[in-house]
């Protein structure tokens, strides 16, 4: 059966993958920013999820999209259900891997600061993250993968440019996989508001089923 195709931002996004099992699209958004009174848009975000999450959600049935969105204890039990996550990115705007994993270090690092987990094993993990983007160049419709297993604290990203092989990088810090789903994931402090608003929508439709 053909995957249908869903499109975020003119970029084309497949409404099923499948891992390990049949994931679907959940949430969908986009990075943005006001510079000098431009809109700009940095890269797309499609978050697939297995749709068994809504049975760790259970708590939170009944609540409109609205109140999910307001809701950070929503989005942390979101994160923590033991279920296959899988985001992926397409770039809009063309970066260097260097400025990007920058921005990653400087996310995630801040994060576990604030929760006091930010140790030398969280630090050099972190430091293996931007070393692995240091080199790349992201052009128009690069594509970043964050694929997160269904009960193991490790993550995996993978990245594919033009012309090239994926190269791949696992993440084995715990501590260091969390901090990358809560930027993704992780409700009013999440990188991409439109994100959000669109898995609580997603979500609030699915647990009333």
């Amino acid at each position: 059966m053909a995957t249908e195709e869903v499109f975020i931002d003119e970029i084309s996004y497949p409404s099923k993958i499948t891992t390990t099992k049949p994931l679907s699209l959940l949430g969908q958004g986009i990075t943005d920013m006001e510079i000098h009174f431009i809109h700009v848009k940095f890269y797309s975000i499609g978050v697939y999820l297995d749709t068994e999450v809504v049975n760790h959600l259970q708590q939170f049935k009944g609540k409109s999209a609205k109140e999910l969105e307001e809701n950070d204890e929503f989005f942390d039990a979101l994160i923590s259900a033991p279920v296959e996550k899988f985001i992926r990115l397409v770039v809009i705007k063309e970066i260097k891997g260097a400025q990007y994993g920058v921005q990653i270090e400087s996310s995630v690092r801040d994060r576990l600061a604030a929760d006091d987990k930010y140790e030398d094993e969280e630090e050099e993990a972190l430091e293996k993250i931007v070393e692995f983007f240091q080199t790349k160049y992201f052009k128009k419709h690069s594509v970043i993968i964050y694929h997160f297993p269904a009960n193991a604290a490790t993550a995996e990203i993978v990245v594919t440019l033009e012309g090239k092989e994926d190269s791949k990088h696992v993440i084995e810090n715990a501590n260091v996989v969390e901090g990358i789903k809560k930027w993704y994931l992780g409700g009013s402090s999440a990188v991409s508001t439109t994100t959000i608003t669109s898995l609580a929508a997603s979500l609030s439709a699915e647990l009333s089923k």
